[in-house]
This record gives C-alpha cells, structure tokens and sequence, in this order.
C-alpha cells in the first residue's frame, strides 16, 4: 500500500416537472413582491344586484390566460364572464333562474376553465354536483361528479380534478378518464 486512495463519486439528479395548478397563469414572484393597497374594480362594483353589470355574493373566480375573469356568481345562480376592460359581463353558465335542470345552477362557488375541453368546470353548491358546461355552445352543462357538496376546486397538469367537500371535511381527487 502506497497510502493513495481512489474514491469515485456519482451524481444523480432528479428532474420533476413543477406542479402549477390551473388557476391562472404560472408565474414566478419574488418572495420580495408588493402589491398596491388600492385596487381597481374589474368585475361588478355598481351594487349588487342581477343585471350584467351586477353581481349578488360572487364566490370564486378564474382568470385565463387573455386575463377573462369568470366568476361564481352565487345569489345569481350564475357564471358571469368579464372581458378585460369591460364595464359589463356575460352570463356563460346558468343564468335561468335557480334549479336543477341542465341549463340551470344553484348557488355556484366556484368556477375553472379546463383548456383541453374548453369547458367551464363549476361547483353547482346547492344541487351537489360539479357541472362542465361548454364554453361554445353555453346552454346546458353536464354533471361529471355527483352527491358532493362542491364548494372549490382546481385541476393539476395532468387533468385530475380536486374538489373540496365542505359538508364532509374532505378533500377528494377525480383522475381524468376513470
């Protein structure tokens, strides 16, 4: 022995894809970010009430990526969208009256966008389902989870939704395409 050591040393590295929930835009803030105290009013702020450019005890919202805000619109049985810019919105889900038929909600809060079906997804609260309605044609929408009081929701990259049940103190995952 000569007192020479060979030591070999491996590195592994992990690559994971970063989860970014559909709530939005991804973005990076720094951990130093501001924000103004006073913000500007871009849904509703005229009272309330159930006209276009009203809202009655909105709920959750979801901004798309052309900065569209749609939001639960609660008292209204509605998802209102709202354009950047716009001084009104637009009923794009429900909107008939409370109720259980397929044209109608009761008492919605919350509201996503799934892109690959281009499709709202939305907790329909009083009537125990989340509901996908069609963000072309905007008529009826479809139940896709029954029997769960649906009071928010977001969907990971991979399209599982996650819907929190409030009546049961849970929180349950849906996988896409079981």
């Amino acid at each position: 022995m000569n007192g020479t050591t060979t030591t070999m040393i491996t590195s592994t590295t992990t690559t994971q894809k970063p989860f970014h929930p559909l709530r939005g835009n991804a973005i990076d803030i720094h951990p130093n970010a501001r924000w103004e105290q006073q913000g500007v009013i871009v849904a509703g702020g005229n009272g309330q009430g159930h006209d276009t450019d009203l809202l009655h005890t909105p709920m959750g919202l979801f901004v798309d990526d052309e900065q569209t805000i749609y939001v639960a619109d609660y008292s209204n049985h509605r998802i209102m969208e709202w354009k950047r810019g716009a001084t009104n919105g637009q009923v794009v889900a429900g909107g008939n009256g409370q109720g259980s038929r397929t044209d109608q909600l009761s008492s919605p809060t919350d509201v996503i966008v799934d892109k690959e079906t281009d499709s709202l997804i939305i907790c329909d609260n009083s009537n125990n389902r989340v509901v996908r309605w069609s963000r072309r044609n905007g008529t009826n929408g479809e139940t896709i989870i029954s029997n769960t009081s649906c009071y928010s929701l977001t969907m990971d990259e991979n399209g599982s939704l996650y819907v929190v049940d409030h009546e049961k103190d849970e929180v349950r995952r849906y996988r896409r395409g079981a």
